[in-house]
């Protein structure tokens, strides 16, 4: 799969999500995810957030998958979005 392929999955999954996802094989991918659905969850809900938007494509078409999943406050913290 192609990582733009993932990214447009993902952000339909959310309200208004900032999506980045990155391949060197098109097999494994690593995605950033900023949602606000992710406040007040867990490292593991939020991942499970971000697996129900790809649904069956895991473990499958996408073989591995490396998820950093923050809130807003949380990226503009790691001076994301400046």
């Amino acid at each position: 799969m192609d990582p733009s392929e993932i990214r447009q999955l993902i952000e339909a999954g959310f309200d208004s999500a900032i999506v980045k996802v990155e391949s060197g094989d098109n097999t494994h991918f690593g995605a950033l995810v900023v949602a606000a659905e992710f406040e007040g969850k867990r490292s593991i809900a939020r991942h499970q957030l971000v697996y129900k938007s790809l649904g069956t494509l895991v473990g499958n078409e996408i073989h591995a998958l490396s998820i950093t999943a923050l809130t807003p406050d949380e990226w503009r913290e790691q001076g994301g979005g400046t």
